[in-house]
């Protein structure tokens, strides 16, 4: 599948995202382990979160469709799910493979792990590790390092202290659903914060988590069945965010949108780099929620790196397009995790973007783009990754002539209707979707 991109002339009005990926997957593995009824609304119904769906319903779990985004589901309880008859495939979601190791290091039987072949490349040593030590058995291959993987959790889960070696939500989140076992608290030291949504879903069900500066701390606890309200996905909404940003005349209001500030630095840079930005909304008891305004702006370059990564992390590729077209140097450091995201997303950027005319030049741990680029349409690629695919859909927006995105098939992972959502907001054709 591709995508044809024509020039916009502008993008205006009001649109919403889909639900946030990190926390449609939370909502779903813990009302597999809580006790009840859990009812998920706003849940996205993207490739990656049904992936999260079936692997629980594998293991035992009734789960209900009512209808689009909305499920029930019957928690089995934190000892109740059962070994799955099959292998469990996670597609090409590390949030899926990375958050059930840390479910099964408690489930006394054994569960296989696979995933698409972008997935296999990608590390889960650094998760396997620290389940070891905990008592769960995880074997595969590179020694336990990379999927398929075989897990048996432990009969008794060993409580640890855990420092991780980088700033990574899933696997402080893996570690921390295998603290729900354990016989004492678990306590993890983060080099830099990192995105804290299983610590607030985890108190909405129950879990007794305390956070201090530095670290979380998880003690075993049972899990209750509640409701979860999902917003939408900021990291989808920053595409959306870009377009606007870099096309003349543009005004677009991102309406629902999570605001969660371990997720929200991509507002942060957009400020200093001169961006017309308004938020409206904020802090609730569970997570923020609101709406984002921009306007095309004159923009600036800007230096990103220390702990605005992790809270940035999947983002770069739409902040990459907005520093294209900006004016002066925009360096981005701190970053080697992009280089085992779904691709090497640095050297992908610097490919697609730089096949259209942009300078960016790799670093071992970013990238430095100098601004002012005037894009022009071309050929390019996503690799499979539904970040990249959509980058390169923004920039032939502003790019002359036409470009075509090819392999975007991959968008489905995580905004479905990402065309739909854009060509509203051009009130044309923007984005043709070829087979």
């Amino acid at each position: 599948m591709k995508l044809r991109v024509r020039p916009a002339r502008r993008l205006t009005g009001h649109a919403e995202v889909p639900g946030d990926k990190s926390i449609s997957h939370r909502a779903a593995l813990l009302g597999a382990l809580a006790h009840g009824v859990t009812e998920v609304h706003g849940y996205l119904e993207a490739e990656d979160c049904l992936r999260t769906i079936a692997a629980i319903e594998a293991l035992g779990v009734e789960v209900t469709r009512k209808g689009p985004g909305e499920f029930r589901i019957t928690g089995a309880g934190l000892r109740g799910l059962t070994e799955p008859s099959d292998v469990i495939d996670c597609g090409n979601s590390a949030t899926t493979s990375r958050l059930l190791l840390g479910v099964l290091a408690g489930q006394p039987f054994w569960t296989m792990l696979t995933g698409d072949a972008s997935l296999r490349r990608r590390p889960m040593g650094r998760v396997a590790d620290p389940l070891r030590r905990m008592g769960a058995t995880v074997v595969g291959r590179g020694d336990g390092a990379k999927l398929p993987l075989a897990v048996r959790g432990a009969d008794h889960v060993t409580a640890i202290a855990y420092t991780l070696p980088v700033a990574s939500a899933q696997l402080k989140s893996a570690i921390l659903l295998a603290g729900l076992y354990a016989d004492g608290p678990v306590t993890i030291t983060e080099p830099a914060a990192s995105r804290d949504h299983s610590e607030r879903m985890l108190r909405r069900f129950g879990a007794r988590v305390e956070t201090a500066r530095g670290g979380v701390r998880i003690l075993p606890s049972k899990l209750v069945a509640t409701t979860v309200r999902v917003p939408g996905d900021i990291s989808s909404a920053a595409f959306l965010l870009a377009a606007a940003l870099v096309t003349s005349g543009s005004h677009v209001t991102i309406d629902a949108v999570g605001l969660n500030p371990t997720r929200t630095g991509l507002l942060d840079v957009l400020a200093e780099m001169g961006a017309k930005l308004d938020v409206a909304g904020g802090e609730t008891d569970d997570e923020p929620i609101g709406s984002i305004t921009v306007s095309a702006s004159e923009l600036r370059g800007a230096s990103v790196g220390g702990a605005l990564i992790p809270r940035l992390i999947d983002e770069v590729p739409a902040l990459a397009v907005v520093a294209a077209v900006a004016s002066g140097r925009t360096e981005i450091r701190d970053a080697a995790e992009l280089r085992v995201k779904e691709s090497d997303r640095i050297a992908a950027i610097a490919r697609g973007l730089g096949a259209m005319g942009a300078r960016v030049s790799e670093r071992p741990d970013g990238m430095v783009i100098e601004g002012g680029a005037r894009l022009r349409g071309a050929l390019v690629s996503s690799g499979g990754d539904h970040r990249l695919a959509m980058a390169l859909a923004v920039a032939g927006l502003v790019a002359e002539g036409e470009t075509i995105v090819e392999d975007t098939a991959c968008i489905e992972t995580s905004f479905p209707r990402f065309a739909e959502t854009i060509n509203a907001l051009t009130g044309e054709p923007s984005l043709v979707t070829e087979a």
